[in-house]
This record gives C-alpha cells, sequence and structure tokens, in this order.
C-alpha cells in the first residue's frame, strides 16, 4: 500500500533526524529483478538532495534493469523506510553511523521504472485496494549458520550439531540468534521468535506480520543484519536453500491474510473450516497458479534440492487444515489471526517478486470465484500415485527449468510481473539452467568416472 502522507515523515523531519542521530553516511537502497539488493552510498553534505531524489544510477550496471543507451535512473526515497542503523564497527562506517531509505526506481523524467520489484509489487496492492483489501503478511525465515576459512573464505562446516529447538550448549547460535534480534528490535522490528531449527547450523527468526509492502522492505533489511553480525563472529550466514545434502533446507514460509475495513476477510465462524468464500476462493487462486509461481518463490537451480520429499517441505500441490505436508496450510487460530500459511517459497527470493506473484494468484482466485479441491487430511507425502491423482493432488516442478517454463506459460503472472521484469528474468534463470546443465559436477565424476 502506499504510505499514508499524513504518517510518514518529511524531509525536513528526516533532516533532523539525521542531524540529532549524527549519522555521516545514508545509504540509498533499492534491489534489482534477481532480489540483489544494492545501494548507494552518500556522505552528510548530499543528504538533501538525496532526499529530493535527484541521485541518479548507471542502470545498464544493474541486472536485469536497462540497455546502455538508456541507463539514467533515478532513486526516489520513501520517507517512511527511513531507519538508522546498529552501531556495527565503527572502522567499517568510518567514524559516523548510517542510515538507510528503501527507494523507487525511477526514470530520469520522475516516471516509475517498469523493471523495479518494489513497483511491481505496489501495482498488485493497488489491485488489491481497490477490491477494499489490504494483505498482510508474516514470515518465517530460515538460515544457516557456517565456519570461515582462516582466510575468511565460507565453508559449509556447520556452527553447531544441534537439532529442534535445542538449547545452548549444544546450540551454539543460540547467542549470535540473541544478537541478531537485537539489532532488528533497535531497528524496529517486533520478533516474535527465535529458535534452532531442524538441520545443524541452521536457525529461524520471525517477525511480526505486517502490511505486504513493509514485509518485502523487512526482508531484504533482515537478511543484511544476518549476514552483517554473522560477518562479526567470523561466521557466514547463507540462505542458500539446500546448502547441504541429507538435512533439511531452508525456507520462508509466508502467512497471507486479506483485510477489509479493519476486519479479516479470511475468517467467517459460519464457514467450512471456519473460512470465508474470500479465503477459499484465495487458496483456490494459489493452488491454480502455484506451478508458475515457483520459479519466482524458489529462484535458484538449488531451490529444487530443497522440494524433495522426505524433509517436510513442500512436493504437491494441495491445501490442509492439518497436516504440515501440503503446500497450503491453514493454521488453527481463526478470527483477525485466520491466514494461509503458504509453505513454497524460501530465502532466496526477491521478496517484492514473490509476494507480488502471491497476491496475483491469490486475487485472481476472487475474480474468477475458483473453488479449492477438498482440504487433505492425510499425510500426502504417505499417498501412492493413485490416491494422489483420485485427490487431483499434482506435482510441483521439479527443476528449475520446468518452473521457468509453467511461468512463460502463466498469463495471470505474466501480467503481474510486467513484460519488462517477465522477459528479464526468463532470460536470466534459463542462461542460469543451461549454464548448470553444461557443468559437470563432482557428482557426476564420483559416481561415473571409474565405472565407464
Amino acid at each position: 500500500m502506499t504510505p499514508d502522507p499524513a504518517s510518514s515523515p518529511t524531509v525536513q523531519d528526516v533532516l533532523q533526524r539525521l542531524q540529532d542521530a549524527d549519522v555521516a553516511f545514508l545509504r540509498l537502497q533499492f534491489t534489482d529483478i534477481l532480489g540483489q539488493t544494492k545501494n548507494v552510498e552518500v556522505p552528510r553534505t548530499q543528504f538533501a538532495k538525496a532526499l529530493g531524489g535527484d541521485v541518479t544510477f548507471d542502470g545498464s550496471a544493474v541486472e536485469g534493469f536497462t540497455r546502455v543507451e538508456e541507463s539514467d535512473m533515478l532513486l526516489s526515497p520513501d520517507l517512511s523506510t527511513f531507519l538508522i542503523y546498529p552501531q556495527f564497527s565503527r572502522e567499517e562506517t568510518g567514524g559516523g553511523r548510517v542510515a538507510r531509505l528503501i527507494c523507487d526506481v525511477t526514470l530520469p523524467g520522475g516516471e516509475p521504472f517498469a523493471g523495479d520489484p518494489r513497483r511491481v509489487l505496489r501495482t498488485q496492492l493497488e489491485r488489491a485496494q481497490e477490491r477494499g483489501f489490504e494483505m498482510y503478511v508474516g514470515t518465517e525465515p530460515e538460515f544457516f549458520l557456517f565456519e570461515r576459512t582462516a582466510g575468511g573464505l565460507g565453508t559449509t562446516v556447520t556452527h553447531d550439531k544441534a537439532g529442534y529447538f535445542d538449547l545452548a550448549p549444544i546450540d551454539r547460535g543460540e547467542r549470535i540468534r540473541r544478537e541478531i534480534a537485537g539489532r532488528l528490535v533497535e531497528m524496529g522490528f517486533e520478533i516474535e521468535a527465535a529458535h534452532h531449527e531442524v538441520a545443524p547450523g541452521q536457525h529461524e527468526i520471525d517477525f511480526r506480520y505486517a502490511p505486504a509492502l513493509e514485509t518485502a522492505d523487512r526482508i531484504a533489511t533482515f537478511k543484511f543484519v544476518v549476514k552483517r553480525v554473522a560477518l562479526e563472529h567470523g561466521l557466514l550466514a547463507s540462505f542458500l536453500p539446500k546448502p547441504m545434502p541429507g538435512v533439511s533446507g531452508s525456507g520462508m514460509h509466508c502467512h497471507l491474510s486479506l483485510f477489509r475495513d479493519g476486519q479479516n476477510a479470511f475468517d467467517d465462524p459460519d464457514g467450512e473450516h471456519g473460512l470465508s468464500d474470500t479465503a477459499r476462493q484465495f487458496i483456490a487462486g494459489l493452488l491454480a497458479h502455484a506451478e508458475g509461481m515457483t520459479a519466482v518463490t524458489n529462484p535458484l537451480v538449488n531451490s529444487y534440492k530443497r522440494l524433495v520429499p522426505g524433509f517436510e517441505a513442500p512436493v504437491n500441490i494441495a491445501w490442509s487444515t492439518s497436516n504440515r505436508s501440503a503446500l497450503v496450510r491453514i493454521p488453527a487460530k481463526r478470527g483477525n489471526s485466520t491466514r494461509a500459511e503458504l509453505r513454497l517459497a524460501d530465502p532466496s527470493c526477491n521478496p517484492y517478486l514473490a509476494l507480488a506473484v502471491m497476491l496475483a494468484a491469490g486475487l485472481d482466485g476472487i475474480e474468477q470465484g475458483l473453488e479449492p479441491p477438498p482440504a487433505i487430511a492425510r499425510n500426502i507425502f504417505k499417498m501412492t500415485v493413485r490416491e494422489k491423482r483420485h485427490h487431483r493432488i499434482k506435482d510441483l516442478p521439479s527443476d528449475l527449468r520446468e518452473a521457468v517454463d509453467e511461468l512463460e506459460k502463466d498469463e495471470v503472472l505474466r501480467a503481474a510481473l510486467g513484460e519488462h521484469v517477465m522477459d528479464r528474468y526468463l532470460t536470466a534463470k534459463r542462461a542460469e539452467w543451461r549454464e548448470y546443465s553444461s557443468a559437470v559436477h563432482a557428482w557426476e565424476l564420483d559416481r561415473y568416472l571409474d565405472l565407464v
């Protein structure tokens, strides 16, 4: 949603806060199509210029943005995103504090840039707003902590050997999680839980649900803070979905709900499972577009090493009010806590594009009046192929190539992403798949070199 002008700070407000906090540098942050966070940093002498949206950058140097002949881009700061980073290492900040503003990318004339992922999400939120809805999202991002070599390079040697909900001293990440949570709280996050996850070295920190655009902004900030704190402890924090074989991968479950006039539009005490028609149609939309959506929510070759049976990640397109083997699960709470938990995404995704396609899929379900198949109460992982066919349960794409092909065919998601983002995203992902397919991997050598 567009920030409320009455509640957003003014340029003068932000300038005063920069001065009061003795901020030396201001980061103008944005995200490229592939989800990499970028920034242009300016010193205090340029604060007024930056807040006026007059800082340019070369868009041709950013993945998926523009051609060289149309490269000039402007950064238009969203003043509602202003925050001051906690004091990390003074040596790296040049002796002063650092603040940040998340920016929308615009053309030199001030028009929105079609390739800006934040703009893509804004467009879908405006569609929802036209129908009286506001989407709220809560996320559960997971990550691994790994040791670094003496030279500072990352490894896949885990920081501990602990498991689900373990305590110190087995859980050696407890102190780091607390520090991460503390830094995030300083920045205005409301942390709901933090704990060790299933795999050795794997962790989860959950923050409170918020409007979708704010949540996407927070995901980008969260990943930076996690990596920065880990670095201070000599560790590597990785959001790679499946960095090690034989253990659970890292997901980013998204709890989705629509509100109308301050009330949860998914809740209906008289509806089946306590769900409204809006909720059921939204769920049906998620299921209908799941195959194409996967290319955005699970964007890496490595993402599909997580989406395999046996590790709690979804592999089938179904929904449930109870078990966690389904793609979409409805947690037990009702009232304003009624929500659909989409268990598909992993933390490598571009949060703006991922939430945009989720919302587009759900809105299509509402607009088309789609009806989901019956909810599945059984553990889908234990069903036979015949049983899954009987329940109309389809499989998710098994690799990135298949997912990208499904995305290209999905007209609803194509419209949501826009031609600029869609074309460049497909090009980038197909290039990634070709590079992966032509590489010779260690597994092939171990399996075949002496055999054939």
